[in-house]
């Protein structure tokens, strides 16, 4: 692993502590873009990357008691049947759609951080029942095989909103359900892809000690000012990414008249 991946690699685990997510955001476009990856290839490490992270960061959470268990295991148990079949879904896509449906979560992901959160959302104390909560997490589990999301930044809203958690809960329970979907939808990629465990040991290990350093910097980091840099830097990544792959909505130039030219020539 080069010393660029190791520094972006502890961008990860920083993200993480930092924010409780945005990990496998930044993943992704890394091991494509840095280390070489197939798309497809990447969205696996990415999800082995982001579900070892955030299992450590659940193990932290669970020990300071900020876990809530039963809607860890509804969200949980939901999606990762969710993750397996988005990652299923992907063998029937190529690879440039997963990398612009990535793009697209990235916007709104940036959205989502632009927006905030409204204040004293995390007091309302109102639980949805399992009816609601198990299509939810089915729905975030596909989002995650399909693309390499762990969805962090869609299940904290949904367990204060649909399970009445508060933040810190939030935070903590839904580390553990990014792990147990992210661990999902790797296993549906297994014999679909060829990955280089040794480079993703090697990520997960830096990005871990970048995680412990995001946790003690916490403190000290205005997060409402750390959630727009990160915003806009999502905005510009999800951008590129989406141009870069246009040719998944649009045809490529001139392919009309290359067409009605070879027409001609006959």
């Amino acid at each position: 692993m080069t010393i660029l991946a190791a520094a972006l690699a502890v961008l990860v685990g920083l993200s993480l502590g930092l924010l409780g997510g945005g990990g496998s955001i930044l993943t992704v476009p890394i091991f494509v873009y840095v280390l070489g990856f197939a798309p497809k290839d990447a969205i696996a490490a990415g999800l082995a990357v982001v579900g070892a992270v955030s299992l450590f960061g659940a193990a932290g959470h669970w020990r300071a008691g900020n876990m809530a268990l039963r809607p860890a295991l509804l969200f949980g148990v939901a999606s990762m049947a969710g993750a397996l079949l988005g990652a299923r879904l992907a063998t029937v896509v190529s690879g440039a759609v997963q990398l612009f449906l990535f793009a697209i979560v990235m916007l709104m992901a940036a959205v989502f951080m632009l927006r905030g959160r409204k204040p004293g959302v995390e007091e309302t104390g109102t639980s949805a029942g399992p009816g609601v909560i198990l299509p939810a997490g089915v729905g975030l589990g596909i989002l995650t095989g399909l693309v390499g999301v762990g969805g962090g930044f869609l299940i904290v809203p949904a367990l204060v909103l649909l399970a009445g958690l508060r933040m810190k809960q939030a935070v903590g329970t839904s580390l553990a359900v990014i792990a147990m979907n992210s661990t999902a939808g790797l296993a549906g990629y297994l014999g679909q892809v060829e990955l280089d465990w040794g480079v993703i040991a090697g990520f997960i290990g830096v990005a871990i000690l970048g995680s412990l350093a995001g946790v003690r910097l916490v403190r000290h980091v205005p997060q409402r000012a750390l959630q727009r840099g990160f915003a806009v830097f999502l905005l510009v990544m999800g951008l590129l990414i989406v141009y870069q792959n246009r040719g998944v909505v649009l045809p490529p130039p001139d392919s009309s008249d290359d067409a009605a030219m070879t027409a001609a020539g006959h």
